[in-house]
Formats: C-alpha cells, structure tokens, sequence
C-alpha cells in the first residue's frame, strides 16, 4: 500500500543557507583555470569600475600669483569634524583690499608728509623753475602715493592716504618724467630735454569738466619772429596739450601712444596714437601768450560699466546718463596697496596698470596679423574701435569727446568716443600679487601736458579762469551754494555783479601779469550735477572727499573681520578679548597720550590675523 510523503516541518534548520550564487557561478566558473578550461581566469575577473576624478587644485604660489585669497582655504580643517568644535557658517566670498604684514610706524610718521624739495635750474618767462629731490617717481610697474600713520586706523594697519604741500590742484611730482622743472606752485612745467610729460594730480572720470593752458615760451607769432612771413618755431621750444590715462608714457609726448589725446602747437594739429591729423582752421598755430581751454565729457560711471561689461545697447541707451537716480549700493573701490618707506617718506606703493597689447597692435599692426580670407573668420574681431568690440580694451565711450578753445573761442571737437578705461579695460600687469578688475578710484583721463627743449606751460583748474567758455558753471560763494553760468553779461539787464574770488591765493597761486580782472557774470542756475561744465579745481575736492570715505570704508571693514569679535568680548568682559585687555589697558593709556599704537603693529597682530584672512607679511630694507 503506498504511503504518501511526510510533510516537511516548517520549523527552521539550523543548517546554514547556501550564499546566492553570482554570474560566475551560475556559469559553473572554477575559481583555478585547468587543461581543460584554461581560460577561466580571464573569463572570470571583471572591468574594475572608473576611479572617481579627484579634484586638481593650484598649488599655493599659483593661487598668491593669481591674488586669490590665500588663507589656507582648500586645506581641510580636521577641527570641523569634532562634536567640541562650533558650527561656522560659510560667508560669501568678497573683494576687499590685501593687507600686508609691516613694521609699526615711528613717530615721525604721524606728521604731515613734506613736499618736495626744489633746487633751482633756470629762469623763464619770469619764474623760477626747479628740479624735485627727495621725491619718489612712479615706475613702470607700481605707482606712490602720500600716506601718513593715524592712530584711527588700526584695523588699516594704521595708515591711510594723504596730500603732499603745495595743497592745492596741481601737476603731480610722481606723475611727471625725472627731467620736467617745475616751478614752486607745481602748475607750470618746462624741461631742458627732449619731449617729457606731466600729468595733474586730479582726474576725471565722469561728467564735464574744463580746465586751461597758458603757452609761456614756444612758438613764437609772427610779429616776433626774424621772418614775418611765419612763426618763429626754432626758439621757445614746443608744448603739447591734452588729456591722458594712467597707462600713458611719460617720456613721450601727449597723443604719442592710444591713451592720450594731444594737440601740437604747431599749426594746431591733433594728435593720437602718433598720427597727427590738422585740426586748427587755417592751420593756425598755439603761439606764446595763447590760452588754450581744453574740455572733456564723459559719460556716466554707470554707462561706462556697460560698455566693459558687454552689456551696451545702443537701441537702449540713448542717454549719457550725466545724472542718473542715485544706486542702492556703489560698487567696490579696492586699492591693493603697502606702505613703504623712501628716503624718511612713507608712501603707498600699489601696482599700476599697465598697456594693454590689443592697443599696441592697433597702433602698430604687425604685417603678420594682417587678416586674410583663410585665416579671418571673424569680421568683428576686425572692426573698428566701438562701443560693443569684442576685445574690451578696444571699447569705446559713447557721448565722450575733447573740445578745444583758443583764447575763449570754441574751436571744435578734435576727438570723440574715447576709449574705455574702466577694469578689465585697464588691468595691472601680470606679475606676482597683482588682481584684474578691481577699480582704484584713479582710473580716468587726467590732465596731460608735454614740452620739448625750453617748451614752458602754465596750468589753470579753476575756479578763476582766464577765458572761460560762456557755458562754465561757476560756483556761488556767496548765496549758501549753487551755480551761476559764465555767459556773456546783458547790457540791458539789471543785476548785482558778483566778484569771483581766487580760492587758490592762500595755496601760493601765480596769476599771470597781463591776467584781465575778474568780469562779473550773470546769476543763472544750472540744474544737474554732472550735466554742468565745470573747472578741474572742483573735481580736486570731490576726490580729497572721495580718498577719505574709501580709507573710511577699508577700516570699518578690517574692524569688521578682524576687531569686532574681539570688540564684543570685551565689552561682554568674556572670552580672549577681556584677558588681551587686563594685560594692555596700562600699555594703551601710555600709548594713547603719546599718538602711538599700544605695543605698535606687532601687539595687534595677534588680533588682526583672526577671521579676516591671511596678512602677508613684507620686510623692507631702509633706503
């Protein structure tokens, strides 16, 4: 009789369960190749998976090299791991100026910087005119300006900028060739070489501004020449007047290179990238005694940012935007500067922009880079100078240009869309420690004269001008503010003569012998700030102004990174802060009284290397 099957109990075994199989066993793969299967390894192993791309990260030098912010970010910190450590929160990423590690200042920093001292060369058109000593020069690569220590700004490792005597609107002793004479104003100029040039110590960056040149010796008029015929262009030397940037040659004449535009005093030519062009009606010459009124208009920061950032439309922006709605936010002023010491001067010392070679080539095209149908495939790459170039050093300015007057007469607009200056526009050179695109507050066309062989010129910025253009807005000293226009006064009409006093008298100004009186003029206000034509003597106020809010800004943003957590433990009488205090509040009442830092820059290092990043650190030898 069959039986059926016992069920099987579904208790669990205590048999342990065979592994799953894999692909290689349910193919019935021996682990060991045989004679028979001598291809069972190979067949067996597998493609190792793709090891996962790590990261490459520049090494340190490349980062410093590039000015990207070397506090030992891309270094892991083993401390965030541990449950001790506080949470830090990640801020975004801001462009602020470097700080360099220095000596602490001596006591005769926080004096007044002395001016340069003159030894006198020659006489001429009845001044003296002296060569500077003891004066720094801006070399190719880095450019100096006048700081002095402050005991307000420790967080700015206390320095912040400053003005050199004579205190007024002037040539700049830095900004000037080696052989430029000067006289004891610093606004007239001569040389006994070759073409040199000058720039002012103001420059202008947006709106209209004027100022004037007064010819003292070159190109002599008809009437004193041997010849009648002709000028006499053999005996008083040569000037060249005009604008120029920070880029500009100084051991060449204006409008030699694409960052200045000149004008030759012989038969009033125009000058720019060494192509002399006539401009004068009549081919009429500058002669000596000749007032030449030079005036510039540029368009609006905020247009000018456009232009170098590609985002110009000219369907769009058909304004110069001269008075635009006040921003929400200003953009950054970053000077990446080191105070150095120079013969008992301390000066800033920074790097300064450089030529860019896109204009190079453009002033001198090689025939190598000459376009051809093969090699040509872009045909903007090629075009013109404009507003929307591809290449942003060859970007020009919309509603900017140059006019010239000849003793009070408008003569013309010899130049007009000026080339962009603005960062990427201008950049430093590539070296170690420099950054693109950081603006300076600097960046701009400033005041530019050049003589050649006994060529003597003297500087007016206002406000007291010789022959000014009737369009001038002239301030008002004496209504509480305002401006007046400098148009030609109506005989018919009845109103209070206003008196325009000299500003820069007290400054040690020179007015020319045969200067005219003061004219009166007409009260008529002009609505707009930059829409105005004003004298250069204003724009140097707007920027002493400007100079102090930027050194106010970099210190309460060093404060911020470096002092305030600090700050607020002491005043909390917690943390490191209070006991760095107990053992400095006795060194800083001394220290106080004498103008000094307590302990000097090397106490507060401490202090200011935490949170704000790295300090680099400087060794300067005395000169």
């Amino acid at each position: 009789m069959e039986t059926s099957p016992r069920p099987r109990s579904a208790t669990p075994s205590a048999i342990p369960q065979k592994r799953a199989l894999n692909l290689d066993d349910e193919q019935h793969i021996p682990a060991v190749s045989s004679p028979l299967n001598p291809d069972a390894a190979t067949s067996r192993s597998r493609k190792a998976p793709a090891r996962e791309q790590r990261e490459k990260k520049e090494s340190l030098k490349k980062r410093e090299a590039k000015g990207v912010d070397t506090a030992r970010s891309a270094t892991p910190d083993t401390q965030t791991h541990t449950k001790k450590t506080k949470k830090i929160l990640k801020t975004p990423d801001v462009v602020r100026p470097l700080r360099y590690y220095t000596k602490p200042p001596n006591s005769s920093d926080f004096d007044p910087p002395r001016g340069p001292i003159f030894s006198p060369v020659l006489e001429k058109a009845n001044r003296e005119f002296n060569e500077c000593f003891e004066q720094i020069s801006n070399k190719k690569a880095f450019r100096y300006t006048n700081c002095i220590a402050d005991p307000s700004f420790p967080s700015s490792r206390w320095f912040r900028q400053t003005e050199a005597s004579p205190f007024h609107p002037r040539f700049s002793f830095q900004e000037a060739s080696s052989h430029i004479l000067f006289d004891s104003t610093g606004r007239s100029i001569t040389t006994e070489k070759g073409f040199r040039m000058a720039r002012a110590n103001v420059a202008a960056r947006e709106g209209r501004w004027y100022y004037e040149c007064k010819i003292l010796s070159g190109v002599r008029p008809p009437s004193r020449s041997p010849s009648l015929n002709k000028p006499d262009t053999t005996g008083g030397g040569h000037v060249r007047l005009g604008w120029a940037r920070r880029e500009a040659n100084l051991d060449t004449p204006v409008g030699f290179d694409a960052y200045s535009y000149g004008l030759r005093d012989v038969s009033g030519q125009k000058v720019h990238m060494s192509r002399p062009k006539d401009f004068s009606p009549d081919n009429e010459s500058f002669h000596e005694g000749d007032v030449i009124g030079l005036e510039i208009t540029l368009p609006s920061l905020t247009l000018h940012r456009k232009v170098v950032e590609g985002s110009y439309n000219k369907a769009v922006d058909v304004s110069d935007d001269l008075d635009p709605h006040p921003a929400a936010e200003a953009p950054d002023i970053v000077r990446d500067r080191v105070p150095i010491r120079y013969k008992g001067i301390v000066y800033f010392e920074q790097f300064e922009y450089s030529s860019a070679k896109d204009l190079e080539e453009l002033m001198n095209p090689s025939p190598s880079s000459a376009p051809t149908a093969a090699t040509t495939t872009n045909a903007a790459s090629t075009a013109p100078p404009n507003p929307n170039h591809p290449s942003v050093a060859l970007r020009t300015l919309p509603f900017s240009n140059i006019k010239v007057y000849k003793n009070g007469k408008l003569l013309g607009a010899p130049f007009a869309d000026l080339f962009a200056f603005l960062p990427p526009a201008s950049k430093p050179a590539a070296q170690q420690g420099a950054r693109d695109g950081l603006d300076d507050g600097m960046l701009g066309y400033f005041p530019a004269i050049s003589v050649f062989r006994g060529g003597a010129v003297e500087v007016n910025f206002g406000p007291d001008f010789w022959c000014p253009p009737g369009d001038l807005a002239v301030p008002i000293s004496n209504s509480g503010g305002g401006y007046y226009s400098a148009a030609a006064e109506d005989e018919n009409e009845n109103h209070d003569a206003i008196k325009k006093t000299d500003q820069s008298s007290a400054a040690g100004a020179i007015a020319p012998e045969d200067t005219p009186p003061a004219a009166t003029r007409k009260q008529q206000h002009i609505q707009g700030k930059n829409s105005r034509l004003r004298g250069m003597g204003e724009r140097y106020v707007e920027q002493i102004a400007e100079d102090i809010v930027y050194d106010v800004v970099d210190e309460v943003d060093f404060w911020v990174l470096d002092a305030g957590e600090m700050m607020a433990d002491v005043a909390a009488g917690t943390g490191e802060g209070a006991e760095a205090q107990k053992g400095r509040s006795s060194a800083s009442t001394v220290a106080g009284m004498m103008m000094v830092p307590p302990g000097g820059m090397v106490e507060q290092a401490g202090m200011l290397g935490g949170g704000g990043g790295e300090i680099k650190e400087i060794v300067q030898e005395e000169e």
